[in-house]
């Protein structure tokens, strides 16, 4: 006997695509796209992104048309990885026989592989929604840093279809405590830094490294950039940082652990003085957001794990 009203095939949905992972013949960098056509560009030489492109093709990153690629010298643009020490280092400090910013950005890491999120269930989804690409480095491998701590660092970059993720994870995996300081140096693109503001900083003190290192109010208005800024704000995590265009949001900036941003821009002089900056008049389509812990030292303590990190969302993607 037949039923007279059969239940109805369930529909299976077509195997999606999952993120596209390259490594370069030449083994210095790494590449993921997303199947919605995210992209994020990485090299192996200080794990330094160097691109990431919305699904339109446009660039959100600013690279230096005159940044040196083959791991010779710390990369202008992208997004350079600053530890263990921001800036020039005290020579007083135990980081003190350092080169400015420390090591992590000059040193070649280890790429760990990769890890994507799991597809939606509706028929609709593109594919995988996320990719994630890890990098390792640790204190042998070094040699003559000049910093005598042992260290495992694992860096992780993940590309969405509306963001960018970077994290680390410090462990101290000697027997004695460290300080360190640690920074996102993001290069972001924009159209024109005259018609650029930042929002989310009003209330926040800074210390103005252009002035001297002078300790300054707040300013209680957005900043707008008409002349050469480097300007270390302090400012609890949870407070979102966003970069406008023509007062629109071009992208939204939150922190994880991480209590101070870094707002610089070289403007004309000093980017002439910069052998490795171009075009000449690049520092008009660059502004820098810097999440970070530099304005006091962070104290690990042996066997101890540190962990911080930051999301840059595209609010409007433009054009290519």
């Amino acid at each position: 006997m037949e039923r007279s009203k059969k239940p109805a095939a369930i529909p299976v949905s077509p195997v999606q695509p999952s993120p596209q992972v390259v490594i370069s013949d030449d083994n210095s960098q790494v590449s993921a796209r997303l199947s919605t056509g995210e992209s994020v560009d990485i090299l192996f030489h200080g794990a330094t992104v160097i691109s990431w492109k919305s699904a339109n093709g446009r660039e959100n990153l600013f690279l230096s048309s005159k940044a040196v690629l083959d791991g010779s010298k710390p990369v202008r643009g992208g997004i350079p990885l600053v530890f263990p020490v921001f800036g020039p280092p005290n020579k007083e400090h135990p980081t003190g026989l350092l080169p400015q910013h420390g090591f992590a950005r000059t040193s070649r890491w280890e790429y760990l592989g990769k890890s994507s999120s799991e597809s939606s269930s509706l028929p609709t989804s593109r594919g995988d929604s996320s990719v994630k690409l890890d990098f390792g480095l640790q204190d042998s491998m070094v040699p003559g840093a000049q910093w005598n701590y042992q260290f495992s660092l694992v860096y992780s970059v993940t590309l969405n279809q509306d963001s960018l993720q970077t994290s680390l994870v410090v462990r101290n995996t000697g027997p004695t405590n460290y300080d360190f300081q640690i920074l996102f140096h993001s290069y972001l693109a924009v159209d024109d830094i005259s018609h650029t503001t930042v929002s989310g900083l009003e209330s926040a003190g800074f210390v103005d490294k252009v002035q001297g290192a002078a300790k300054t109010e707040a300013a209680g208005k957005p900043i707008s950039i008409s002349s050469e800024m480097d300007r270390v704000y302090t400012t609890p995590a949870e407070h979102a940082i966003t970069v406008l265009e023509r007062e629109s949001g071009r992208y939204e900036i939150s922190r994880d652990t991480l209590q101070d941003v870094v707002v610089w821009n070289p403007w004309t002089e000093k980017s002439k003085g910069m052998a490795d900056f171009g075009p000449e008049d690049g520092y008009k389509k660059m502004l820098c957001v810097e999440a970070g812990s530099v304005s006091a030292w962070n104290t690990l303590e042996a066997g101890d794990t540190w962990e911080g990190g930051q999301r840059i969302r595209v609010l409007q993607e433009g054009d290519a």
